[in-house]
């Protein structure tokens, strides 16, 4: 059994990981930031698959709050777990905003770099010293940082950002033999960025268009993915970037 915590995990992506690892043996932490409720019912259903689980609160991008959340967390780990230590981080908390480079405000750009960049650095940077030797940590990207669609520029520039940390962070961690890897879903249909591939006929046909499988990702697709890049048979995984999106744009 290992401890993950996963931010972003009261519904879509972060729901599935959370319930997948649970399935595995782990014991799980979900963030959230306004979905309590959600979010509980995260926890209730991991328990009911028989491992231990819990939430706390978190904006991502008031990194100010970071040193109460490590406090905050590690009481919850020594309450709970008996320990202050963790095994897997799991950076999965983000918002989409779709408009064209020319309409994008400043605003907008800073919303994304705060969430997507500078909060998943510095979060990560807080978290490290309770992080166990021989532990991981996957972040999460988007096929948008290879393969580019009308109004993701800034969206896409933050994952891209993401991606270059990861391997410098897989460099720089490997003397404590923590692997640091990065998973790009393609398009998916949850209710990420106004639920459009899911709700939308046109878009959710294109994308699968596009895709070689011949279908828009499910939340269980990266899920699913997700508990094989954390478990201990992927550890010599390291450094990479992983694109789990069915084939898409190939």
């Amino acid at each position: 059994m290992k401890i993950a915590l996963i931010t972003g995990g009261s519904r879509g992506l972060g729901k599935s990981m959370a319930l997948h690892l649970a399935q595995k043996g782990h014991d799980v932490i979900i963030t959230y930031q306004n979905s309590k409720t959600e979010a509980q019912n995260v926890v209730d259903a991991i328990q009911k698959l028989g491992q231990k689980a819990a939430l706390l609160q978190l904006d991502i991008a008031q990194t100010k709050t970071f040193p109460l959340f490590l406090e905050t967390f590690k009481a919850l780990l020594a309450s709970q777990w008996n320990t202050n230590r963790f095994d897997i981080l799991i950076n999965n908390a983000g918002i989409g905003i779709n408009t064209p480079f020319i309409e994008t405000t400043e605003e907008q750009f800073d919303t994304l770099m705060n969430i997507h960049l500078k909060g998943t650095f510095f979060f990560i940077q807080t978290l490290l010293p309770i992080l166990n030797d021989g532990g991981k940590i996957l972040n999460i990207s988007s096929g948008l940082a290879r393969f580019s669609l009308p109004g993701f520029a800034a969206y896409a520039m933050m994952k891209g950002g993401i991606e270059v940390l990861t391997r410098y962070l897989a460099l720089e961690l490997g003397k404590r033999n923590i692997s640091v890897n990065v998973l790009a879903p393609g398009a998916i249909a949850t209710d990420f960025g106004g639920g459009v591939v899911r709700d939308n006929e046109n878009a959710n046909a294109f994308i699968a268009s596009q895709t070689a499988l011949g279908r828009v990702g499910l939340a269980d697709d990266i899920g699913a993915a997700v508990s094989l890049l954390v478990s201990d048979d992927a550890h010599w995984i390291n450094g990479e970037r992983i694109e789990v999106s069915g084939g898409m744009r190939l």
